[in-house]
């Protein structure tokens, strides 16, 4: 999954990919390095970061999920918003990747009636304070049985479960420790059945092992990306595509290597 940030304070990219058609540029691009998804973002969801309005909102995502509708990639968009939701999903959004894990009253009423696939991501908290003071007892249970309890909400408001896509939230209200035990413990997340995305790319829980800033942070990143798949991710969601897929080519050479 290529990551679109089109704000102008995201961690990773700054302001970079704010205008639409630098966006759109960017996407391209991603297609061209050989990105299964795209995942278009309005609003920066970076620790200490405040929302931004739906109508904000949506200015920055349209003209970019339109532009993109003859990529002929399946197109994500990441939002909590449930007014924004149904109006991407008319624009053509195929996915909705839901850092609140559709918790906001009419999100799950939002995506039920559509065909689309949907991202149940875990956060502890909310961006502006949720790496303040992050506390689990065991992170890894924690983290799972939220992901389950939200698959079931879905599901009982007529989503389909072969529809559904579980994050655990990297990032998002766990400390370095919490995110690293999280990773170990990642087979556990995906036991449920559903398949598992999981955003590990620039992160901070990169540079806190290698000490690189956020533009120097790919080796981590593809390592973390190649462990993740390894641990059963069935989605990386990445900023650096073609050197995640290339590393990616030659997990799957080895592993279909014979003697």
């Amino acid at each position: 999954m290529g990551v679109v940030n089109v704000t102008p304070d995201s961690f990773s990219d700054g302001n970079a990919y704010f205008q639409a058609d630098r966006a759109i540029a960017q996407a391209w691009r991603l297609c061209e390095e050989g990105a299964d998804l795209l995942d278009i973002g309005g609003e920066s969801t970076r620790p200490g970061s405040h929302g931004v309005s739906a109508a904000e909102e949506l200015r920055r995502v349209l003209p970019v999920l339109e532009a993109l509708q003859s990529c002929g990639l399946p197109l994500s968009v990441d939002t909590c918003k449930p007014e924004v939701m149904r109006v991407v999903l008319q624009a053509g959004a195929d996915m909705i990747n839901d850092i609140n894990g559709f918790m906001a009253p009419g999100a799950p009423e939002a995506v039920a009636p559509s065909a689309c696939a949907v991202c149940v991501m875990h956060m502890q908290g909310q961006p502006r304070s949720m790496q303040d003071a992050p506390h689990y007892k065991d992170v890894v249970a924690e983290v799972r049985d939220f992901l389950a309890r939200g698959a079931q909400r879905l599901r009982e408001a007529g989503v389909a479960g072969d529809r559904i896509v579980l994050d655990p939230g990297f990032g998002f209200g766990k400390t370095v420790a919490h995110n690293y035990t999280l990773l170990h413990g990642l087979r556990q997340i995906a036991e449920p059945g559903f398949p598992v995305l999981v955003g590990l790319s620039r992160k901070s829980m990169i540079g806190a092992v290698t000490g690189r800033p956020v533009t120097a942070r790919l080796g981590g990143s593809v390592a973390a990306a190649l462990l993740a798949v390894e641990r059963g991710a069935g989605i990386v969601r990445v900023h650096d595509v073609a050197d995640t897929v290339d590393a990616l080519k030659v997990r799957a050479a080895i592993l279909g290597a014979t003697t």
